[in-house]
């Protein structure tokens, strides 16, 4: 009696943890689906469905069970029948594993497959056992660690990493082909028309002399936008990797200011706050590239907004990282423009490139890090680099 009133307790606990568990895991697995999907990070997203969907389809499993099944029954129900989630996770394309303890069990098909296991996996990757580790390298391919705390046991789901890049070079191929494309075509046409304005003028004298000069005008200008467009291009596709070396912060932020100085003094105020000590071990000229390109944007949308135009450049660092934020007081990026401002050639300014967002962020991906839009009124970007 006292070990069925045990066994019961122990059950009713289980009962009353899974759903807090897995209410928690589901409300992360959004939160991390909603930003990869803001990021372009499929890959991600679909790992994070899948992993819900293998929660939402255990805890129906278990709520099954418990409603038409005694503690008896449950005890000794056959082991060769297959519970309804396996069935669900067998279709996931996604390799699922369960980590408890010092063990290592495939869960699903995908997984089987790709350590040639039943079961357990012999022996036991230590990327997957060590809670630190996020990548793994695995018949050759490489694999993302994403993992999902479940009481006393770990679901780990493990995402194609070269998949995942393949198909953002894929995407970003098509868009930089449609984008190319589109400039090419809307800088030719005109040069192509009025080179025709251009031979018809020869053919009449009377008024050749008029029109040459304002034709020959208009096409020098056209080719050389064409010629800055295809500089701008060149420049983002021969990007160089980064020397890293050690570099005062305190002297690229100097070099900024007088660049903004020679280039806005007088329309566009700057505050820089940076502490005079620190060094990072970055490529210089790169990084003052990119903040100059970041500093750049701040300066037009500060100049195009309301009030007094500022910029503000802080430079600080905190737990292995060095972070470059560079804020402003115009009118803030709009919702539609703020999943595009880092796109290759997008661009809401007249006469804009759309090169510099795009560059900067290349340089601070380089470098191991990432640039993000931290905030869209004021406009607020940050430039994070690990590994200081």
């Amino acid at each position: 009696m006292a070990r069925c009133i045990a066994a019961w307790s122990v059950m009713a606990c289980r009962a009353a943890i899974w759903p807090i568990l897995s209410g928690l895991g589901l409300l992360g697995l959004g939160a991390v689906a909603l930003a990869a999907c803001r990021f372009g990070l499929w890959g991600t997203a679909l790992g994070a469905a899948l992993v819900s969907t293998w929660i939402i389809a255990l805890g129906v499993w278990q709520a099954l069970r418990h409603d038409t099944r005694s503690d008896a029954i449950i005890e000794h129900r056959d082991p060769d029948q297959e519970p309804p989630y396996r069935l669900v996770l067998d279709q996931v394309p996604v390799p699922l594993v369960e980590i408890r303890g010092g063990q290592v069990s495939a869960r699903n098909r995908s997984a089987r497959s790709l350590f040639a296991t039943d079961d357990l996996i012999l022996p036991p990757p230590a990327a997957l056992i060590e809670a630190g580790v996020h990548h793994l390298l695995q018949q050759g391919r490489r694999f993302r660690i994403d993992r999902i705390e479940m009481g006393d046991h770990m679901v780990a789901a493990l995402i194609d990493v070269d998949a995942e890049e393949r198909t953002a070079e894929a995407r970003a191929t098509a868009e930089m082909i449609q984008v190319l494309g589109h400039e090419m075509l809307n800088g030719l046409a005109p040069i192509v028309s009025l080179a025709e304005s251009g031979l018809a003028a020869i053919a009449a004298p009377v008024r050749r002399d008029d029109l040459l000069p304002e034709i020959l005008g208009t096409l020098g200008r056209r080719a050389e936008g064409l010629l800055r467009f295809s500089e701008a291009y060149r420049s983002m596709a021969r990007l160089p990797e980064p020397i890293r070396k050690p570099v005062a912060l305190k002297t690229i932020a100097d070099d900024l200011a007088r660049l903004f100085a020679g280039r806005w003094a007088g329309a566009v105020v700057l505050e820089i706050d940076i502490r005079q000590d620190m060094v990072a071990m970055i490529d210089g000229d790169q990084i003052i590239q990119a903040a100059w390109a970041l500093l750049q944007n701040g300066a037009e949308a500060a100049l195009a907004g309301a009030g007094k135009p500022r910029v503000a450049l802080c430079v600080m660092q905190d737990a292995g990282r060095l972070l470059i934020e560079v804020r402003d007081t115009g009118a803030g990026v709009a919702p539609e423009d703020a999943i595009r401002i880092f796109r290759p050639f997008h661009t809401t300014k007249p006469g804009g490139t759309g090169v510099g967002l795009s560059l900067a962020r290349q340089i601070a991906l380089a470098h191991g890090g990432e640039l993000t839009l931290s905030q869209s009124a004021p406009a607020t970007f940050q430039m994070e680099i690990r590994g200081q």
